[in-house]
């Protein structure tokens, strides 16, 4: 073993992620921007995917936002929850697993690496304009009204992100892999909390009007099938040797009461094979003698 290396493979390790996960992340960037132009078929899907949730029923994302709109204050955390919590806390996921569960760490990028490419996928072949910009669903653009917003307000105009590109939404379904990730790499009896976040996250996701129920329902499918496809990491060795600690043990064959207390036993004498004449009674091997014969 190389001592001068050996220092250096944790170090290489880190920078080789690093690299892999800014990689993928500028591929799905770059890969977004080619369904830009396409604003007459992303508004034609809107109405489509307007009029599919109105059939089924589902509720209207207005209902969520006016619980928003009762105060500044909320709408502009609500805003400032989708600017800055979605992107930092997955990072953050990200780097306590690699840190802490190197197993999950791994088992969570693949799925999250096949689920962003899926969504990819989707948001090329299906782009959608959210409803912010839909007239029909008579929405508010809270980003742009109460701040802060991370996009611009003539989409066209916008070349850090594809504003078209709403579903699947990628906001809650990171979100929703944080919290499987957390609550599977995890002990806590607390831990079905994390929950919270991708609970959050939707209302914050909706009530913006950013995205569509639908884009977090599609999202929840390509994340199941994102997990479907991933084997999950296996048990941890402290988790198997606790297990192991926690069963009850065998107890020992109590001790025959006429045993010796100390002290090996004797080892017997090797005796004779049975069926012998050596077996038979002493009297009857005695016969010929008593009667003045030989032995």
């Amino acid at each position: 073993m190389n001592s001068h290396t050996t220092p250096t493979r944790p170090g290489r390790r880190l920078i080789r992620e690093l690299l892999l996960v800014a990689g993928l992340f500028s591929v799905y960037k770059a890969g977004r921007t080619l369904s830009t132009g396409r604003t007459d078929e992303a508004f034609r899907n809107a109405a489509r995917v307007w009029d599919a949730e109105r059939a089924l029923h589902l509720p209207g994302e207005g209902a969520v936002q006016r619980l928003l709109l009762h105060s500044d204050g909320v709408v502009h955390a609500a805003n400032t929850y989708y600017a800055a919590v979605h992107f930092p806390a997955t990072v953050l996921f990200l780097a306590w697993l690699y840190l802490r569960r190197p197993g999950h760490y791994l088992w969570t990028r693949r799925v999250l690496t096949v689920l962003t490419g899926a969504a990819l996928a989707l948001h090329l072949s299906f782009p959608l304009a959210p409803p912010r910009m839909l007239e029909a669903a008579h929405l508010v653009d809270t980003g742009q009204v109460y701040g802060p917003t991370v996009y611009r307000a003539a989409p066209d105009a916008d070349t850090l992100a594809n504003q078209f590109a709403a579903m699947p939404s990628l906001h809650f379904g990171w979100a929703l892999m944080l919290a499987l990730g957390m609550i599977a790499a995890t002990r806590s009896r607390w831990r079905a909390l994390w929950l919270l976040h991708p609970l959050a996250t939707l209302l914050v996701v909706v009530g913006t009007a950013n995205h569509y129920w639908v884009d977090a329902i599609v999202a929840t499918l390509l994340l199941g099938a994102a997990l479907l496809l991933v084997p999950r990491p296996a048990a941890r060795p402290d988790a198997t040797a606790e297990a192991v600690r926690g069963l009850p043990r065998p107890h020992r064959t109590a001790a025959r009461a006429d045993a010796p207390a100390a002290g090996p036993a004797p080892a017997a004498a090797p005796g004779p094979a049975p069926g012998g004449p050596e077996a038979l009674p002493e009297a009857v091997r005695l016969l010929p003698v008593a009667a003045g014969g030989e032995r």
